[in-house]
């Protein structure tokens, strides 16, 4: 497997399975690879709020022995500006131009977190934020969820997968779910195109007009009926997301697309996934998630080899 110049999406690796793997071992060999990224640093940069992604990679830069500092933009650092040529002469007082490389001669890998704004479909899907670090840092850039993606979660999600799977090719469903806020389709565009990439059946369900974009879901089966797409699942995964096509609104809030246990019923014995925080009784019922079946804080728990995998391949020497 070789190394990764950037971890950005499932584009970013060869093989997402080869790297599921790697975390795996780590999970299970943890001192095969203690201290091996000794006297290397890691910056993470934050632009929106984070508890699993920002604990889990701060611990699994630990487990490989590199230094780690945190920093919140909004409220540790001056204001950026993204645009070009532009006359700033407003609230933002530091280019991107200047900011990424400074950051850059300063720490081995980068970390971004930087999510849509839901605002433009169009400036969101051309991943203004994470884009600029990767053209001016001179680092590897490790995507702690931006505007379209969330890798670190969905190969979390795969190597949760791959430790529960009874049969080669499960049937996976990834299923929309009300939410009393307006999200983005980081989650469910991410979780989507590697589920695809490692060959597993995937199908989304969700109410009309709430139709991810297609470059996340060519190849799964649509469909608009939970109790139908549920039958014989292997596992189900809860996200909501707000519309794509009539981008960033709420289209739907029917709680009748909560996850409950006469749902999970219609399924394999399936199951259960989110990616937290979660809603309870609004995303998914009680009963569900503190079931047998639920294995959200396995996924939780598995973030950090997630993240130690990513870093350890970011880290690589050629």
């Amino acid at each position: 497997m070789s190394k990764l110049n950037h971890f950005l999406s499932v584009k970013s690796t060869e093989n997402p399975l080869e790297l599921a793997d790697l975390a795996l071992s780590m999970k299970n060999n943890s001192g095969n690879f203690k201290d091996s990224r000794k006297g290397l640093s890691l910056c993470l940069i934050f632009f929106n709020s984070s508890l699993r992604t920002r604990l889990s990679t701060q611990k699994a830069a630990f487990n490989l022995g590199m230094d780690v500092a945190v920093f919140n933009v909004g409220e540790d650092g001056w204001q950026l500006e993204f645009d070009e040529g532009v006359v700033m002469n407003g609230n933002k007082a530091e280019h991107i131009k200047e900011a990424a490389p400074v950051i850059g001669s300063y720490f081995d890998i980068i970390g971004i977190r930087a999510f849509a704004s839901l605002e433009n479909k169009i400036s969101d899907y051309q991943e203004q934020v994470l884009n600029a670090f990767v053209k001016y840092s001179g680092k590897p850039i490790l995507n702690l969820e931006s505007a379209t993606t969330h890798p670190l979660q969905s190969l979390t999600d795969v190597v949760t997968i791959l430790e529960h799977k009874k049969v080669a090719r499960p049937k996976i469903v990834l299923s929309w779910a009300p939410h009393p806020r307006t999200l983005p389709q980081a989650v469910p565009n991410s979780f989507s195109e590697w589920v695809l990439a490692c060959k597993f059946d995937l199908t989304i369900v969700q109410p009309k007009g709430y139709e991810l974009s297609e470059e996340f879901t060519k190849g799964a089966t649509i469909s608009y009926s939970q109790e139908e797409a549920f039958e014989g699942a292997d596992f189900i995964y809860a996200k909501n997301w707000s519309s794509y096509t009539d981008y960033g609104k709420i289209l739907s809030s029917d709680p009748k697309w909560m996850i409950d246990r006469e749902k999970m019923d219609r399924t394999a014995n399936a199951f259960f996934m989110h990616c937290l925080p979660v809603r309870r009784n609004v995303i998914v019922s009680d009963e569900v998630i503190d079931s047998a079946k639920s294995i959200v804080l396995k996924q939780a728990e598995n973030r950090q080899y997630a993240a130690q995998a990513a870093l350890f391949k970011l880290s690589e020497m050629e």
